[in-house]
């Protein structure tokens, strides 16, 4: 029987994950799957119950565990599953627990961005935002949005040929006076600590290519015009120099 537990923001070591793992008996010998993007913090979490943190790839549109992942990398030491929402865009949870329901494996749920919640009206201006945004930039590729997504983070796509293209673009958006951000520089999986020798394509792929643009509930019409202009003039990709 699966168990669906909402976990609250944790501190920097995880430790709500962790307590809840070795709650339900999950320690030495067992296997937990996570995600590889995002930061470290819930593969330590399963380190420091004594299990063996197991990386599953992701969805490219809601950047959270994928199901189809998470399915293949079960094994009988398989005993949990933390699914992080990331974004503002939900796991597939119920997915998650008929899977857990038919293995017997414990579900956690992690929400990333708890702390930036705010009151139903800062949320509907937040996705009028992005509604704007979506609307209006080319060059990149825009979230893919989704029933219930919040737009904790705005975050954008710029492919190309590798890591040098999007840093290129952000650089080049940050000369022009708008914040952005990279959301995941290194995937867990290419940390030294945690180095696994798998294959998680959309994780590398997601971890070159986004771009976190704001778009705060805060933010006036010119500041989102501000964000638009300095995206489209840079007239599509940037390559990278040599």
């Amino acid at each position: 029987m699966s168990l669906a537990v909402h976990v609250a923001q944790p501190t920097s070591a995880d430790m709500g994950t962790v307590e809840m793992l070795r709650a339900a008996g999950v320690g030495a010998g067992d296997e937990v799957i996570v995600s590889a993007y995002g930061n470290a913090e819930v593969a330590e979490a399963v380190v420091e119950a004594g299990a063996m943190p197991v990386f599953a790839d992701i969805d490219p549109d809601t950047y959270c565990l994928s199901l189809e992942a998470v399915a293949a990398g079960v094994t009988s030491r398989t005993a949990a599953v933390v699914a992080v929402h990331r974004f503002g865009r939900h796991a597939e949870v119920a997915g998650l627990r008929e899977l857990g329901e038919r293995h017997g494996l414990l579900v956690l749920e992690r929400h990333e961005d708890e702390q930036h919640s705010q009151d139903q009206g800062g949320l509907e201006r937040r996705r009028a935002h992005a509604a704007y945004l979506s609307g209006r930039l080319s060059g990149v590729i825009t979230p893919a949005g989704g029933a219930g997504h919040t737009y904790e983070q705005y975050v954008v796509r710029v492919p190309g040929n590798g890591r040098p293209d999007r840093d290129a673009f952000a650089r080049a958006v940050r000369a022009k006076g708008v914040d952005c951000r990279v959301p995941v520089k290194t995937p867990v999986h290419r940390m030294p600590r945690f180095w696994r020798d798998v294959a998680l394509p959309e994780t590398e792929r997601a971890a070159d290519e986004t771009l976190a643009l704001p778009v705060d509930a805060s933010m006036s019409r010119r500041e989102l015009q501000r964000v638009v202009s300095a995206c489209n003039a840079l007239g599509g990709l940037l390559q990278p120099a040599f």
